[in-house]
C-alpha cells in the first residue's frame, strides 16, 4: 500500500501495477513483445481490463474494501471514476459497485461524469494531461442531501495523478462535498 496525495483529503494505492517488463522484439506484424511481471493485483487487473477477467471483480474489490476499511474515514457515497474507453461493461464501475455492496455505502455512478478525451497512456507528461482533462469532468449534484457529503473516489491505476486531480478538482466545484477521499487498485 502506497499513500498517494493530490487534490483529495486522503488517499491510497493498493500496489504496484508493473514489477518489470522486458522488451523481446517485434512479432510477425510489427508489433512490439514484452515480458511483463506484475504484482497479483496488477495481473488481475491487467485481466480485468484487457481480457474480460470479470471473475476478479469479487478479489479484487475485497481487497481494495479491506484497505478502505483500514485506512480511510468514514465517507457517505463512493463514486467510480469515470471510464476513458467506452466499453459495454467498466471496470471500474464493477470495482465500486462491489466495493459498495461490501461496505454497506451507497454508490452513486452519475455525479462524476467526463467528457470524451484522448487516451492519456499515450501522453509522456503531467501538463500534456492536464491541458486534455481542462473541463473534461462534470459534477451531477442533485441526487445528494445539501451536504456536506464525503465521497470516496474509486479508480484502477495511478500514474501521474492528473485524472484524479482533474475529477477532484471539478468535485470541490460542489457545496453538497464535502471531504474526498480516494482508493486506487494499483500505481504505475
Amino acid at each position: 500500500m502506497k499513500i498517494i496525495d493530490g487534490l483529495w483529503d486522503q488517499g491510497f494505492a493498493l500496489d504496484k501495477h508493473t514489477v518489470s517488463s522486458m522488451y523481446l522484439g517485434d512479432d510477425d506484424n510489427g508489433h512490439p513483445q514484452f515480458d511483463t511481471k506484475r504484482t497479483d493485483i496488477g495481473e488481475a487487473l491487467f485481466q480485468l481490463k484487457y481480457r474480460g477477467g470479470w471473475q476478479y471483480v469479487p478479489a479484487l474489490a475485497d481487497a481494495l474494501a479491506k484497505q478502505i476499511q483500514a485506512t480511510l474515514p468514514r465517507f457517505d457515497v463512493i463514486v467510480p471514476m469515470p471510464a476513458s474507453a467506452v466499453r459495454p461493461r467498466q471496470p471500474v464501475t464493477e470495482l465500486a459497485t462491489e466495493v459498495s455492496r461490501i461496505l454497506g455505502i451507497r454508490m452513486d455512478g452519475a455525479l462524476l461524469q467526463k467528457t470524451a478525451t484522448s487516451q492519456l497512456k499515450d501522453l509522456t507528461n503531467r501538463s500534456d494531461k492536464d491541458a486534455v482533462l481542462a473541463d473534461a469532468f462534470s459534477v451531477h449534484d442533485a441526487g445528494l442531501a445539501d451536504g456536506p457529503v464525503d465521497v470516496l473516489l474509486i479508480d484502477d491505476l495511478i500514474h501521474t495523478g492528473a485524472s484524479l486531480d482533474a475529477a477532484c478538482a471539478a468535485l470541490r466545484t460542489s457545496h453538497r462535498i464535502g471531504r474526498i477521499y480516494v482508493a486506487v487498485l494499483t500505481w504505475r
